[in-house]
Parts: C-alpha cells; sequence; structure tokens
C-alpha cells in the first residue's frame, strides 16, 4: 500500500469491535510536498493529498481503498487503489501476500488501470518484497502492461529522541519490446528520516525513469 506510500481530506474514521471477530475499521488521511511512488513523482512535484479507509480482521485478513491527487503532466487527477491480503507471523517472520488495483477514472488517464499481486515479508528491522503485474489496460508489449516486476529491500532502525532512519532500494523491472519502448527498467533509493507524524525524505532514482532529479520531501499522515 502506497503511503503510496498511494486524496480527498474529506475523510471520517470509525472503529468497531466486536468480543466475536475482532475486526476493526480505520482510516487514514496524509499530505506531502510531492507524491513519489517507487522514486518517481505522480504530482508534478507539487503537493498532493491523500486519504483512505481499511478493514482488517484478526484472521489477518484485510481490505482496503486508498485515494491520492495527482498530475502526470496531463490534468489533475486522482488514483483510487483497492486492496485486499493476508498478513501474519511466523515467529520473527512476518508475511503479507495481497492484490491491488489502482484506478485512474479521469479520461485524461485511459489506459491506465492495471493490477498487482504482491509479496511482502520482514525479518526484524529488514524489510523485503515484489509485486508482479497481472492484469494492466496498457499494451502487454509496454511499460506498465503485464508482466511488470517490482522488488525492493528496506532496513530500518530506531535513533534517539523518537526518530526513525529508513533506507529504501527498489528496481522496476519492466516486460516490454525494447525495440519499440527502449531501456526502461530503473531502480532508485529513497532515505526516510521520521518522527511522530512526519517524515522527511530522500529520493533518487536512475535516468531510466525519465524523472531522475533528487527529490527533497516533506510528508505529515495519521490514521485514526
Amino acid at each position: 500500500m502506497k503511503i503510496r506510500n498511494t486524496l480527498p481530506l474529506a475523510l471520517f474514521g470509525l472503529s468497531m469491535f466486536s468480543q466475536a471477530s475482532f475486526a476493526e475499521v480505520s482510516a487514514n488521511i496524509g499530505v506531502t510536498s510531492n507524491y513519489l511512488w517507487r522514486g518517481v513523482t505522480q504530482s508534478a512535484d507539487g503537493a498532493s493529498v491523500s486519504g483512505g479507509i481499511d478493514y482488517s480482521h484478526e484472521s489477518g485478513f484485510y481490505a482496503g481503498t486508498w485515494l491520492g491527487s495527482i498530475d502526470w503532466g496531463n490534468g489533475n487527477g486522482v488514483e483510487t487503489d483497492w486492496y485486499a491480503g493476508y498478513s501474519g507471523e511466523a515467529g520473527d517472520f512476518g508475511y503479507d501476500v495481497g492484490y491491488i488495483y489502482y484506478a485512474y477514472p479521469e479520461e485524461e488517464y485511459d489506459d491506465s488501470n492495471f493490477g498487482e499481486v504482491y509479496l511482502n515479508g520482514s525479518f526484524g528491522d529488514l524489510g523485503f518484497g515484489v509485486a508482479y503485474t497481472l492484469n494492466s489496460d496498457a499494451d502487454d508489449d509496454a511499460p506498465f502492461g503485464k508482466g511488470d516486476l517490482y522488488y525492493h529491500v528496506s532496513y530500518s532502525f530506531a535513533l534517539p529522541q523518537d526518530y526513525a532512519l529508513g533506507l529504501t532500494y527498489g528496481y522496476y523491472s519492466f516486460d516490454i519490446d525494447e525495440s519499440v519502448h527502449g531501456d526502461k527498467d530503473y531502480g532508485h533509493v529513497q532515505l526516510d528520516l521520521s518522527k511522530g507524524d512526519f517524515t522527511f525524505s530522500i529520493s533518487k532514482a536512475d535516468e531510466e525513469s525519465g524523472d531522475d532529479d533528487t527529490k527533497f520531501v516533506v510528508s505529515w499522515g495519521t490514521s485514526f
């Protein structure tokens, strides 16, 4: 899920618990100076607002939706994510497997919808995962078409005064016709310094991403 990192602030939050099911519904809102997704701006290097609602069950099943304001240079729009999955722990190992669908309803974003299956894991402060594009409105041999793979690994640790530092490296591998589209595969790295609901990020992607400027981003987000 994006912190996608991943929208209108007119959202409400609620929690409901049942002694039989121990289910919970929660909401989240956020704002960022630049909505980055896998190292690339989704908001034309401008500000973005977001919000979402999540359902989780003690069994490990969860589902939710998330909205974010975007601008790919062809007009303001909204990204709407729908997702469901299952997460849990086995000893010191944590796992999360699910499906997410990225929808872009505006006419200016036609043929941009796609869906991924993902598998994420964690062991202590180490995180890692892979996502595979299962279905897409784009052509299969074009970027963000069926068959793309995204890998990532991260490490985080606590600092004094309730600060936390995280480092993430991701790599996007596109299943495309390079004779037509060229080499689009790229890697990116991001450093996040956070305290409470605030995060300061520095991000840098390879030239092949088409967005290789170093990004400095300030974000705020909370859930309730």
